[in-house]
């Protein structure tokens, strides 16, 4: 097809254009679901497309499955560089397949508002959902539309440990478990086909490998929606619930070198937000805080809750590989409080002492030269 041939893109019933936002002045949330080849994402898609659940959900696939018998409708954008696929299902749901990463859908689907409330972006099997996420930190044309929710990751009951215990080559980080460091929920699928202590071999090892996540287990991906949407991950909405989350996480250890464990942490008192920047800079971008055998401390995600001199409220820390957020939440820090910094950090090569070292030398250093 000529270039000249191809017709705008033209959303189905592009009337919804016009309708005002589903929540006004509200952003739409987007959640990234990930997933090892087989693991269940698919099914867990699909049962969200067709289940009764009056929330009116936009999925983004990466491919449709095959055979798929719903009415299609093909739209191409100038230029043809992206193809799409967009169906009106019955329940109220959209869908979309995409051969990028997703972000141009996301665009095209913006300007159909007020046609849903919630978008699903689907990564593919061996994506790092890490540069998913960023992209929605960094876009802010993007960011000012949608929010991101949270990351959900499917394990396989039967084949993850396997997935997660894979050897890679020198410096590379096992695909499966990258998803599960960045996961705020992991559904383990497919439980009916494990013994007992398979399944809890498979949970130890998540827990393991990501220390605040939360875990659901299903069987063929049937899970509660309102488990899945509307986690609050990575705003200050989260705040109260990540208080509670962080009293309770434990450092973890590994269960084979150079695996990816999670580290957490407490230091009393007030901070500076610049000494703060200059803490997680060293150790997110200029990578200069290394273990006992020299080897770089890789962080692939960061959360706490920190008390930032002058304000009034805790301010929630996020990090996804080398960028970060700093937030005021909505809580404010009681008069009598004992002020804390909690700090959790998922990664390689982390060593707590030396990390909780390097955070109050960061953090003092500075004050005693004010």
């Amino acid at each position: 097809m000529e270039d000249e041939d191809c017709p705008d893109l033209v959303p189905i019933g592009a009337d919804g254009a016009e309708q005002a936002d589903a929540s006004p002045g509200g952003r739409i949330p987007v959640t990234i679901i990930t997933g090892y080849l087989g693991a269940g994402k698919t099914t867990l898609l699909n049962y969200i497309l067709t289940e009764q659940h009056n929330k009116r959900i936009a999925v983004i696939l990466n491919e449709f499955g095959e055979g798929s018998a719903l009415e299609k409708s093909l739209a191409i954008s100038q230029g043809g560089e992206l193809y799409e696929e967009w169906l009106e299902l019955r329940n109220g749901c959209l869908c979309c397949s995409v051969k990028d990463n997703g972000v141009k859908a996301i665009e095209n689907l913006m300007q159909r508002r007020g046609k849903f409330d919630y978008i699903l972006l689907e990564t593919t099997g061996l994506a790092d959902p890490g540069a998913v996420a960023s992209m929605f930190w960094v876009d802010s044309e993007l960011g000012s539309d949608i929010y991101l929710d949270g990351i959900v990751s499917v394990v396989d009951a039967k084949h993850g440990l396997q997935h997660l215990t894979e050897q890679k080559p020198e410096g590379l980080i096992n695909e499966a478990s990258r998803q599960v460091a960045l996961a705020d929920l992991i559904i383990i699928n497919k439980t009916d086909l494990v013994s007992e202590e398979e399944l809890n071999k498979v949970r130890t090892s998540v827990r393991s490998i990501n220390g605040l996540v939360k875990i659901l287990e299903t069987q063929r991906s049937r899970v509660d929606l309102s488990n899945v949407l509307d986690l609050h991950a990575f705003d200050s909405l989260s705040g109260v619930s990540l208080q509670k989350k962080l009293e309770h996480v434990k450092t973890t250890h590994a269960h084979l070198d150079k695996a990816i464990i999670t580290v957490t942490f407490e230091v009393p008192g007030n901070i500076k937000e610049e000494n703060l920047n200059l803490f997680i800079q060293n150790l997110l971008w200029e990578k200069n805080v290394k273990d006992k055998t020299g080897c770089t401390m890789d962080v692939i995600r960061l959360k706490g809750l920190v008390s930032i001199q002058g304000k009034s409220h805790q301010v929630i820390v996020q990090g996804v590989h080398e960028l970060y957020d700093l937030e005021e939440t909505s809580v404010a820090w009681k008069e009598d409080e004992k002020r804390i910094n909690r700090l959790v950090l998922i990664g390689r090569n982390l060593d707590k002492e030396i990390i909780k070292e390097v955070f109050i030398a960061t953090v003092r250093e500075e004050q005693g030269n004010s």
